[in-house]
């Protein structure tokens, strides 16, 4: 009988998955505090050949010290917490399944969209100050330019959730989707055309030697004047503090970030902005996204290979 110890912490907070993990794995060990630490992590994976896990990192000196260890099973969305050049080099397989959450997520972009355009935090701001103040610049979602930076799975059911509006749909992708994009009436385009087209902009990368510092003040000076800038993708891609001080005079009319480059958040200028909201990264909170990934979680279990540094997602 396979070995499995659960690191990840959603299996304490859906007792659901519990029961569905051992179902099939009687045996199976699930922590009930954070492991992440290496000690603890080494500790607690001791002996076991499969670890389910959320963002726990598994080092050098963690892998070489689980000579057990076969499979690492991700309830993650990202793996960009993982090193696949160690993985590899332990003969340690990877399961994780792309897009687990890209409901949630793809919801939470077209919360804060709507959110930043029409001036929806800073109206509660005011209230909860006591002021009754009507916000005088708000703007409608409806017939603008979107544009969306990476049109993979959430990316896509952004798209999906844009029809209603009537905007255009501006996308950039390394890859192309010509069936989706003619069916959902998207104009495929270049960088620098999505920055100077978006009236709304919003990005979904994965966070990857390609994407990672992106969005330098430079290019932040590329998007067009008055842009929306919406980041639910992960922290590090885009330039916090060029960010604020484009709010500041103006060049970027409103941004709202679910991630940062650290978290927790430490941008006091950026969150100090009155056209600023910020999220302490809570794409997936959601209990049917919980239970996706959970469940993702389990599958890796037995749908797994060894991953291949440079080759998707480690590109």
């Amino acid at each position: 009988m396979t070995k499995v110890a659960v690191a990840s912490r959603l299996f304490n907070l859906m007792p659901q998955l519990a029961e569905e993990l051992l179902t099939d794995f009687p045996d199976a060990k699930i922590a009930t505090r954070s492991v992440a630490a290496e000690d603890d992590l080494i500790e607690f994976l001791d002996g076991y050949q499969v670890a389910v896990i959320g963002i726990e990192r598994f080092t050098e000196r963690v892998l070489s010290a689980l000579p057990e260890l076969e499979v690492v099973a991700c309830c993650s969305a990202g793996v960009d917490h993982l090193d696949p050049v160690l993985l590899k080099k332990h003969g340690v397989r990877m399961g994780w399944i792309p897009g687990v959450n890209r409901y949630a997520v793809s919801e939470l972009a077209l919360c804060l969209m709507l959110d930043v355009v029409r001036n929806v935090n800073w109206a509660n701001v005011q209230l909860r100050a006591g002021r009754w103040a009507v916000p005088a610049r708000g703007q409608l979602l409806r017939n603008r330019t979107v544009g969306i930076h990476g049109c993979g799975n959430i990316g896509k059911e952004v798209v999906k959730l844009l029809q209603p509006f009537d905007v255009q749909v501006l996308a950039c992708d390394r890859e192309d989707y010509p069936a989706f994009y003619e069916q959902y009436h998207v104009t495929p385009v270049s960088p620098a055309e999505l920055w100077a087209g978006s009236e709304i902009l919003s990005i979904h990368l994965p966070r990857n030697s390609s994407t990672i510092g992106l969005y330098t003040a430079e290019v932040l000076d590329q998007l067009r004047p008055g842009v929306f800038l919406v980041n639910t993708a992960r922290g590090g891609i885009v330039d916090e503090s060029a960010v604020a001080e484009r709010l500041a005079d103006g060049r970027i009319a409103g941004a709202a970030f679910d991630v940062f480059e650290r978290e927790p958040v430490d941008a006091p200028e950026l969150i100090a902005s009155p056209d600023f909201v910020g999220l302490p990264h809570m794409g997936a909170s959601a209990r049917e996204a919980w239970l996706a990934m959970g469940r993702a979680g389990i599958r890796g279990i037995t749908e797994n290979a060894v991953p291949e540094p440079g080759v998707y997602p480690f590109d």
